[in-house]
């Protein structure tokens, strides 16, 4: 074995350098904020390991069975939403179990740093019979999925490896260690245990639960579950990134540290809970360790005095146990700072045009979202992936056809390809009427810019097909398409005047890259305040890069600008000009 080395590394680099270690062959993602630097990470091994971006989590999933079932150590990466994706292949291979060692990599979002709720994925794994291990920091995290895998394959369970934003984002000292070059298990042809018709399901279910029990004895010697004794006055449960919290505000109290937390170790528990005066269960979101404490006979303080929402810290820990105020220096008086599109975004102009038209969108998840703050104000919902198009769909469906000629569907290009394609094809089947803009920035936006399956290139960064957007619409059988640029609000303003008249289903692609993609200089537009009639239009865009002079007059932030040319567009008196070509 080489020398060890240690780095500094964050909760999901470290997480990706475990795998490599313990002898991962096959990953397939979907990227989800906080999750997606795993996979990112995760190709710095290519040569070790298999790694894709898949179009969906319940892809993802079941790639990673796939490759489980033919007897290789596999994983599937998601946030928390994701998971809800994913959850009909859980659900199944947790009554299959595993030949190669299964991991599925959660991680949740307490705070809502860039998700639509605050789920619990632990609820998840408990409804669905599948262990749940927690780590506290990056070489914890690192550690903990050799441990997963080497669970999953004892006791034949897939295993969730839960995280939450913090342990993702937040670095940590890590010991580099060699891979393990783990031999293939052998695949045996076995009906009874792969194939669940309900004859097998029933039978398969009766062996997890005896599986389960030999985990849950199993939990209470484990030794990522330890014990760590001191002042007996006070005692607290806890794991994940609250158990850091927790030494910080508590450093004399006596601490069970939790790193699997489902099945729970009900002996050491209640071994723990014996020796000390008053017990505490400090959780993050739901109260899943609580409550099965509680159904125990034992007694335990933890939502009582603590939030089921968002993030804790050492300091809310400190004044909910111990009753001590804090003294924080008051934060400092800055104007409010909403997210907004950035300067260039060609989903800018789309929103205008709806705007000005007085439209409606059913929105999606992505950078368009942000549709929906002034000053475009268009989007009206946004409920999960793929949505926009089912939701105008059963709005057509429930009020009618004249109902939805100020409604529009509006989703990105690669949550089209998640679960957009599916809600299109409901709504030709159905004869439906509506007109979806599929906004096609040629990337995975919000969460940094990762391909899908219609860039032409792989998470690997090898080259592949892509996949014709325009042309998989009218396979399955929409009898209107359209792709138009962005940032042609003549045409586009035109294209969504024609489709929403139309009683059948359109579809309008604009097809403009994400502004950040393009790296070479950009062109830079100025306004001329001699020429300036302070009428505004090319302020209701809302680009950050325009503001007014104290006279009126507009001003464009040259270090902003990125040349996009909406605003000279809009102006009438020929105010703005270009006074920099970028390159071509």
């Amino acid at each position: 074995m080489s020398e060890s080395k240690k780095v500094i590394m964050l909760g999901n680099e470290a997480i990706a350098r475990g795998a490599y270690e313990a002898g991962v062959k096959v990953s397939s993602a979907y990227p989800g904020t906080p999750s997606t630097e795993i996979s990112e990470n995760l190709v710095k091994y290519r040569d070790d390991l298999y790694a894709e971006w898949a179009p969906n989590e319940k892809v993802a999933a079941e790639t990673a069975i796939g490759a489980s079932i033919s007897g290789v150590r596999a994983m599937a990466c998601m946030k928390h939403v994701g998971l809800n994706v994913a959850s009909d292949p859980l659900y199944t291979v947790s009554y299959m179990g595993v030949n190669g060692g299964l991991l599925f990599m959660v991680a949740d979002d307490p705070g809502l740093y860039s998700s639509q709720n605050e789920q619990d994925s632990r609820m998840i794994a408990r409804a669905a019979g599948v262990p749940v291990l927690e780590p506290s920091d990056s070489a914890e995290a690192k550690e903990f999925v050799k441990i997963g895998f080497e669970l999953s394959e004892q006791f034949d369970r897939p295993v969730i490896f839960r995280i939450t934003t913090r342990l993702a984002h937040s670095q940590g000292l890590v010991e580099l260690k060699d891979r393990e070059e783990i031999p293939d298990k052998t695949y045996e042809k076995d009906i009874r245990k792969n194939v669940m018709m309900p004859g097998n399901a029933k039978f398969r279910h009766v062996e997890i639960e005896k599986r389960n029990n030999e985990l849950k004895e199993a939990a209470d010697t484990l030794p990522i579950n330890k014990i760590e004794m001191n002042d007996t006055r006070i005692g607290v449960i806890t794991s994940g990134i609250p158990y850091q919290y927790v030494k910080e505000a508590l450093p004399q109290a006596s601490v069970l540290k939790l790193g699997m937390v489902n099945p729970l170790p009900e002996k050491l528990i209640r071994e723990f809970a014996s020796k000390v005066e008053t017990l505490y269960v400090v959780e993050e979101l739901d109260p899943v360790i609580e409550e099965q404490v509680k159904s125990w006979g034992i007694p335990a303080i933890g939502k009582e005095i603590f939030t089921i929402q968002g993030e804790y810290s050492a300091n809310m820990i400190r004044k909910a146990i111990l009753g001590e105020e804090v003294r924080m220096d008051p934060p400092a008086d800055v104007p409010q700072r909403p997210p907004i599109l950035c300067p260039g975004c060609p989903h800018r102009s789309v929103f205008y045009v709806l705007n000005k038209l007085k439209m409606h969108a059913a929105g999606d998840i992505g950078c368009y979202t942000l549709g929906a703050v002034a000053p475009l104000s268009v989007v009206d919902t946004t409920i999960c992936m793929g949505a926009s198009i089912s939701s105008l769909h059963g709005m057509e469906k429930a009020k009618g056809k004249e109902y939805i000629k100020n409604w529009v569907a509006v989703i990105g290009d690669s949550t089209f390809l998640h679960t957009g394609v599916n809600s299109l094809m409901n709504m030709v089947y159905n004869q439906a009427t509506g007109t979806v803009l599929i906004l096609d920035n040629s990337t995975t936006g919000m969460t940094g810019h990762q391909d899908h399956a219609a860039t032409g290139k792989t998470l690997q960064g090898d080259p592949t097909y892509a996949i014709n957007i325009p042309n998989l619409c009218r396979a399955i059988g929409v009898p209107n398409v359209q792709e138009i640029n962005a940032f042609d609000i003549v045409a586009l303003e035109k294209a969504i005047k024609e489709e929403v008249a139309k009683d059948e289903v359109s579809v309008i692609i604009t097809k403009t890259p994400c502004v950040l993609l393009d790296k070479r200089p950009k062109p830079l537009y100025a306004a001329d305040p001699e020429k300036c009639k302070k009428c505004g239009m090319c302020m209701k865009p809302g680009c950050p890069a325009m503001t007014r002079n104290e006279d009126g007059t507009i001003r464009i932030d040259d270090t902003m600008c990125t040349g996009c040319g909406l605003c000279e567009s809009l102006c009438k008196f020929g105010a703005i000009e270009l006074v920099k070509a970028g390159e071509k």
